[in-house]
Protein backbone atom coordinates (compact mmCIF):
# COMPACT_ATOMS: atom_id res chain seq x y z
CA UNK A 1 0.00 0.00 0.00
CA UNK A 2 2.68 2.92 0.97
CA UNK A 3 4.52 1.51 -2.16
CA UNK A 4 1.59 2.80 -3.91
CA UNK A 5 0.86 5.78 -2.01
CA UNK A 6 4.63 6.78 -3.34
CA UNK A 7 3.95 5.82 -7.28
CA UNK A 8 1.19 8.14 -6.97
CA UNK A 9 2.28 11.25 -5.66
CA UNK A 10 5.18 10.68 -7.80
CA UNK A 11 3.04 9.86 -10.97
CA UNK A 12 1.06 13.43 -10.15
CA UNK A 13 3.67 15.74 -9.79
CA UNK A 14 5.08 14.34 -12.96
CA UNK A 15 1.16 14.78 -14.03
CA UNK A 16 1.00 18.47 -13.05
CA UNK A 17 4.64 19.01 -14.05
CA UNK A 18 4.15 18.16 -17.45
CA UNK A 19 0.94 20.60 -17.47
CA UNK A 20 2.94 23.41 -16.26
CA UNK A 21 5.56 23.27 -18.85
CA UNK A 22 2.60 22.88 -22.22
CA UNK A 23 1.16 25.56 -20.19
CA UNK A 24 4.25 27.24 -20.62
CA UNK A 25 5.26 26.38 -23.93
CA UNK A 26 1.76 27.57 -25.13
CA UNK A 27 2.18 30.84 -23.38
CA UNK A 28 5.56 31.19 -25.13
CA UNK A 29 3.94 30.64 -28.37
CA UNK A 30 1.34 33.61 -28.12
CA UNK A 31 4.20 35.94 -27.31
CA UNK A 32 6.64 34.79 -29.82
CA UNK A 33 3.66 34.92 -32.38
CA UNK A 34 3.55 38.74 -31.12
CA UNK A 35 7.08 39.24 -31.16
CA UNK A 36 7.30 38.43 -34.91
CA UNK A 37 4.41 40.84 -35.60
CA UNK A 38 5.94 43.60 -33.79
CA UNK A 39 9.16 42.94 -35.64
CA UNK A 40 7.77 42.87 -38.84
CA UNK A 41 5.48 45.82 -38.56
CA UNK A 42 8.42 48.11 -37.09
CA UNK A 43 11.08 46.98 -40.10
CA UNK A 44 8.30 48.15 -42.46
CA UNK A 45 7.25 51.45 -40.80
CA UNK A 46 8.83 54.56 -41.89
CA UNK A 47 12.38 55.45 -40.32
CA UNK A 48 11.75 57.68 -36.71
CA UNK A 49 14.53 59.78 -35.48
CA UNK A 50 17.07 57.39 -33.12
CA UNK A 51 16.53 57.77 -29.50
CA UNK A 52 18.85 60.77 -28.65
CA UNK A 53 20.90 60.87 -24.95
CA UNK A 54 17.78 61.82 -23.38
CA UNK A 55 15.74 58.62 -23.74
CA UNK A 56 18.40 56.32 -23.58
CA UNK A 57 16.99 55.50 -20.16
CA UNK A 58 13.65 54.73 -21.08
CA UNK A 59 15.97 52.54 -23.90
CA UNK A 60 17.34 50.61 -21.32
CA UNK A 61 14.22 50.58 -18.93
CA UNK A 62 11.91 49.01 -21.85
CA UNK A 63 13.97 47.53 -24.17
CA UNK A 64 10.97 45.46 -25.90
CA UNK A 65 9.59 48.99 -27.14
CA UNK A 66 12.73 49.96 -29.01
CA UNK A 67 14.45 46.78 -30.66
CA UNK A 68 14.22 46.87 -34.41
CA UNK A 69 12.71 50.32 -34.58
CA UNK A 70 13.52 51.55 -38.01
CA UNK A 71 15.47 54.79 -37.74
CA UNK A 72 17.56 57.37 -38.67
CA UNK A 73 20.58 59.33 -37.74
CA UNK A 74 23.13 61.89 -38.74
CA UNK A 75 26.65 62.14 -38.16
CA UNK A 76 30.31 61.13 -38.72
CA UNK A 77 31.78 57.55 -38.96
CA UNK A 78 35.12 57.47 -37.07
CA UNK A 79 36.39 55.14 -39.67
CA UNK A 80 39.86 55.12 -37.82
CA UNK A 81 38.03 53.04 -35.01
CA UNK A 82 35.91 50.26 -36.57
CA UNK A 83 36.25 47.12 -34.95
CA UNK A 84 35.65 44.08 -36.30
CA UNK A 85 33.14 41.28 -33.92
CA UNK A 86 32.79 37.29 -34.93
CA UNK A 87 29.78 36.88 -36.84
CA UNK A 88 28.00 33.51 -38.60
CA UNK A 89 25.60 34.54 -41.41
CA UNK A 90 23.83 33.28 -44.42
CA UNK A 91 27.11 34.55 -45.91
CA UNK A 92 29.18 32.44 -43.52
CA UNK A 93 31.93 33.42 -40.84
CA UNK A 94 32.94 36.65 -40.84
CA UNK A 95 32.97 39.25 -38.99
CA UNK A 96 30.31 42.40 -38.24
CA UNK A 97 32.02 45.89 -39.19
CA UNK A 98 31.55 48.11 -36.01
CA UNK A 99 32.54 51.90 -36.41
CA UNK A 100 30.99 54.72 -33.80
CA UNK A 101 29.43 57.89 -35.61
CA UNK A 102 29.65 61.11 -33.81
CA UNK A 103 26.17 62.57 -33.67
CA UNK A 104 26.10 66.79 -33.45
CA UNK A 105 25.38 67.05 -30.51
CA UNK A 106 29.37 64.46 -29.88
CA UNK A 107 27.53 61.18 -28.78
CA UNK A 108 28.76 58.22 -30.19
CA UNK A 109 26.57 55.58 -31.47
CA UNK A 110 28.11 52.20 -32.74
CA UNK A 111 26.90 51.05 -36.72
CA UNK A 112 27.30 47.93 -37.71
CA UNK A 113 27.85 48.53 -41.68
CA UNK A 114 27.65 45.15 -42.35
CA UNK A 115 28.89 41.83 -43.00
CA UNK A 116 32.79 40.69 -44.42
CA UNK A 117 34.28 37.05 -44.57
CA UNK A 118 37.31 35.84 -42.64
CA UNK A 119 39.39 35.89 -45.19
CA UNK A 120 38.57 39.71 -46.02
CA UNK A 121 39.10 41.75 -42.75
CA UNK A 122 41.81 44.20 -43.93
CA UNK A 123 41.28 44.48 -47.61
CA UNK A 124 40.85 47.88 -49.58
CA UNK A 125 37.12 48.18 -48.73
CA UNK A 126 38.64 49.50 -44.91
CA UNK A 127 40.04 52.02 -46.88
CA UNK A 128 37.72 55.42 -45.92
CA UNK A 129 37.50 58.57 -47.09
CA UNK A 130 39.85 61.42 -45.16
CA UNK A 131 38.12 63.21 -43.73
CA UNK A 132 35.15 61.52 -42.90
CA UNK A 133 32.01 63.22 -44.27
CA UNK A 134 28.47 63.76 -42.30
CA UNK A 135 26.18 61.43 -43.77
CA UNK A 136 22.96 60.34 -42.70
CA UNK A 137 22.33 56.83 -42.09
CA UNK A 138 18.85 54.46 -41.85
CA UNK A 139 18.85 51.03 -40.44
CA UNK A 140 17.48 49.43 -37.49
CA UNK A 141 17.47 49.70 -33.91
CA UNK A 142 19.12 46.89 -32.05
CA UNK A 143 20.38 46.49 -28.52
CA UNK A 144 23.95 46.06 -26.83
CA UNK A 145 24.88 42.40 -26.39
CA UNK A 146 26.82 42.82 -23.35
CA UNK A 147 26.73 38.73 -22.57
CA UNK A 148 28.03 37.63 -25.94
CA UNK A 149 26.56 35.77 -28.62
CA UNK A 150 29.47 32.88 -28.64
CA UNK A 151 29.53 31.58 -25.10
CA UNK A 152 33.18 33.18 -25.37
CA UNK A 153 34.12 36.64 -23.53
CA UNK A 154 35.32 39.53 -25.30
CA UNK A 155 39.11 40.21 -25.46
CA UNK A 156 39.95 43.37 -26.09
CA UNK A 157 43.76 42.91 -25.47
CA UNK A 158 44.18 40.77 -28.17
CA UNK A 159 41.58 42.10 -30.57
CA UNK A 160 38.99 39.32 -29.96
CA UNK A 161 35.54 40.86 -30.23
CA UNK A 162 32.81 38.11 -29.88
CA UNK A 163 29.93 40.06 -29.12
CA UNK A 164 28.43 43.46 -29.83
CA UNK A 165 29.20 44.89 -26.56
CA UNK A 166 29.13 48.78 -27.37
CA UNK A 167 29.55 49.49 -23.33
CA UNK A 168 32.83 47.56 -23.59
CA UNK A 169 33.94 48.89 -27.35
CA UNK A 170 33.37 52.01 -26.28
CA UNK A 171 35.71 52.28 -23.22
CA UNK A 172 38.17 50.40 -25.09
CA UNK A 173 38.45 52.89 -27.74
CA UNK A 174 38.25 55.98 -24.83
CA UNK A 175 34.45 57.40 -26.46
CA UNK A 176 31.81 58.41 -24.10
CA UNK A 177 28.61 59.08 -24.42
CA UNK A 178 28.14 56.23 -25.81
CA UNK A 179 24.15 55.09 -26.67
CA UNK A 180 23.08 51.56 -25.59
CA UNK A 181 22.22 50.21 -28.78
CA UNK A 182 24.02 50.36 -32.26
CA UNK A 183 22.61 50.24 -35.24
CA UNK A 184 22.17 47.54 -38.21
CA UNK A 185 22.29 49.83 -41.02
CA UNK A 186 20.04 49.69 -43.96
CA UNK A 187 21.02 47.66 -47.37
CA UNK A 188 20.93 49.41 -50.63
CA UNK A 189 20.30 46.48 -52.47
CA UNK A 190 19.33 42.83 -51.38
CA UNK A 191 22.38 40.38 -51.35
CA UNK A 192 21.63 38.13 -54.36
CA UNK A 193 20.39 34.73 -53.47
CA UNK A 194 22.73 33.03 -55.13
CA UNK A 195 25.35 34.07 -52.80
CA UNK A 196 23.30 33.00 -49.48
CA UNK A 197 23.03 29.22 -51.31
CA UNK A 198 26.58 28.86 -51.46
CA UNK A 199 28.58 31.35 -49.93
CA UNK A 200 32.66 31.87 -51.43
CA UNK A 201 35.07 32.02 -49.68
CA UNK A 202 35.55 36.14 -50.61
CA UNK A 203 33.52 38.81 -52.05
CA UNK A 204 34.48 41.80 -54.62
CA UNK A 205 35.59 44.91 -52.21
CA UNK A 206 33.16 47.49 -53.48
CA UNK A 207 30.34 44.89 -52.15
CA UNK A 208 31.92 45.18 -48.26
CA UNK A 209 30.83 45.54 -46.14
CA UNK A 210 27.15 43.70 -47.04
CA UNK A 211 24.65 45.56 -44.77
CA UNK A 212 20.69 44.11 -44.56
CA UNK A 213 21.90 40.62 -42.87
CA UNK A 214 19.98 40.97 -39.76
CA UNK A 215 18.22 38.13 -38.56
CA UNK A 216 14.23 38.40 -38.24
CA UNK A 217 13.12 35.35 -38.54
CA UNK A 218 12.79 33.71 -35.25
CA UNK A 219 12.50 29.99 -34.78
CA UNK A 220 8.91 28.65 -33.48
CA UNK A 221 8.81 25.18 -31.87
CA UNK A 222 6.58 25.98 -29.69
CA UNK A 223 4.23 24.09 -30.74
CA UNK A 224 5.74 20.65 -30.64
CA UNK A 225 6.69 21.17 -27.62
CA UNK A 226 3.57 22.07 -26.30
CA UNK A 227 2.21 19.08 -27.65
CA UNK A 228 4.64 16.79 -26.36
CA UNK A 229 4.88 17.71 -22.71
CA UNK A 230 0.82 17.37 -23.08
CA UNK A 231 1.36 14.01 -24.76
CA UNK A 232 3.47 13.22 -21.50
CA UNK A 233 0.96 14.17 -19.16
CA UNK A 234 -1.82 12.53 -20.68
CA UNK A 235 0.52 9.20 -20.96
CA UNK A 236 1.08 9.64 -17.25
CA UNK A 237 -2.70 10.42 -16.66
CA UNK A 238 -3.38 6.86 -18.98
CA UNK A 239 -0.63 4.58 -17.09
CA UNK A 240 -2.46 5.83 -13.57
CA UNK A 241 -5.55 5.25 -14.80
CA UNK A 242 -4.13 0.97 -15.80
CA UNK A 243 -2.40 1.02 -12.25
CA UNK A 244 -5.80 1.70 -10.27
CA UNK A 245 -7.42 -0.15 -12.55
CA UNK A 246 -5.96 -3.06 -12.26
CA UNK A 247 -5.41 -2.76 -8.27
CA UNK A 248 -9.37 -1.88 -8.10
CA UNK A 249 -9.76 -5.21 -9.96
CA UNK A 250 -6.92 -7.61 -7.33
CA UNK A 251 -8.59 -5.83 -4.82
CA UNK A 252 -11.78 -7.26 -5.75
CA UNK A 253 -10.91 -10.55 -6.65
CA UNK A 254 -8.84 -11.49 -3.61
Amino acid sequence: MTALIIWGLLALTAFCGFIALGVWQAERRVWKHELVERVEARIQAPATAAPAQSAWADVLAAPQDYEYLRVKLEGRLRYDQTTLVEANTVLGRGYWVMTPLQTPEDDIVFINRGFVPRAQPNDSWRDAPTPAQALSLTGLLRLSEPEGTFLRSNEPAQGLWYSRDVEQLASYLGLKPVAPYFIDVQAQKPVPPELTIEPPTRLPNEMLPVAGLTVIKFPDNHLMYMLTWFGLAIMVAAASAYVIREEYRLRRSR
